[in-house]
C-alpha cells in the first residue's frame, strides 16, 4: 500500500464520479466537509484494502482497478462473495450494519482508492435522507451479485456455475469478451467453491468445444449463446 500526499495525488477529485455523486446531494460545505480529508492510497495486485474482522473506520471509493470480496471461513476455507471494477463505492456496508468489517476486500490488480472517513459520511447522513436511500441502494447492489453467485452455488453442477462467472466478469467487470483474466485459476474455484483441478477441467472443456478460448492471459468468449444456455441450465 503506498499513500499519496497532496503534491502528488492519484486522480483530480474535481473529475471524480464519487465528488460528483456526493455535490448531487449535499452543499459545499458538507461536500469539503467529507472530501477534503479524503486519503488516496495504492495498492498493487494482491494486498489486503479491508481486513475481515477489523475495526471498519471508512468507506473507500474504487477510483481504478479490480477488487475481490473474500469471505474466510476458517484458516483453509476462503470464499470469494463478488468481484467488482472502479470506479465504485467499496466497504459502505459497514455503515449499516457492524463496526468491524464483514469480509475482505483484496486487490486483484492494482487499484486507486480513495477512503472517507465513516463517522463524517454518518453524520451528514443523518440529516439528507435521499442521500441515506441513495447510499443504502448502492450497498444493496453490492451484495446482490453475492446472493447470485451463491444461487448458483446451491443449484448448479460445476460447469453451470462456472458459466456464471465467466458471464458475470464478462458483463459486470471486465465488460469485454476479450479481457485479461487478472482472476487466477485458484481465485476462480473459490468464487466457484469447487476445486483448481475442476476449474482447469471445465476451463479446457470450454475451450475444447468452442465455447471460449485462450490467448495468452486472455480469455475470449467465442460462444456466448452457448455459455448462457449452460448457465441457465446449471
Amino acid at each position: 500500500m503506498e499513500s499519496v500526499g497532496n503534491s502528488n495525488i492519484l486522480f483530480d477529485c474535481n473529475n471524480c464520479v464519487l465528488n460528483t455523486f456526493i455535490s448531487f446531494y449535499l452543499n459545499e460545505e458538507e461536500r469539503s466537509n467529507i472530501c477534503g480529508s479524503a486519503n488516496q492510497l495504492h495498492f498493487k495486485k494482491g494486498e489486503v484494502i479491508l481486513k475481515q474482522g477489523a475495526t471498519s473506520t471508512s468507506i473507500g471509493f474504487l477510483h481504478k482497478g479490480i477488487v475481490k470480496f473474500t469471505f474466510q471461513k476458517n484458516a483453509q476455507k476462503n470464499y470469494i462473495m463478488t468481484v467488482v471494477s472502479g470506479p465504485k463505492l467499496i466497504g459502505q456496508a459497514n455503515l449499516f450494519f457492524k463496526e468491524k468489517n464483514i469480509f475482505s476486500i483484496v486487490a486483484v490488480e492494482d487499484c486507486v482508492i480513495c477512503f472517507l472517513d465513516s463517522k463524517k459520511v454518518l453524520g451528514v447522513l443523518e440529516n439528507h435522507g435521499k442521500f441515506l436511500l441513495s447510499m443504502v441502494e448502492r450497498s444493496s447492489d453490492m451484495f446482490q451479485t453475492s446472493i447470485f453467485n451463491f444461487i448458483s452455488l446451491a443449484h448448479n453442477h460445476v460447469h453451470g456455475r462456472i458459466a456464471d462467472i465467466l458471464l458475470f466478469l464478462w458483463e459486470n467487470v471486465y465488460m469485454n469478451s476479450e479481457y485479461d483474466f487478472t482472476l487466477t485459476r485458484k481465485e476462480i474455484s473459490e468464487f466457484a467453491a469447487c476445486s483448481h483441478e475442476n476449474v482447469i477441467s471445465v476451463l479446457s472443456t470450454y475451450n475444447k468445444e468452442g465455447l471460449i478460448g485462450f490467448e495468452g492471459r486472455k480469455i475470449i468468449i467465442k460462444d456466448l449463446t452457448k455459455l448462457k444456455e449452460i448457465s441457465k441450465n446449471g
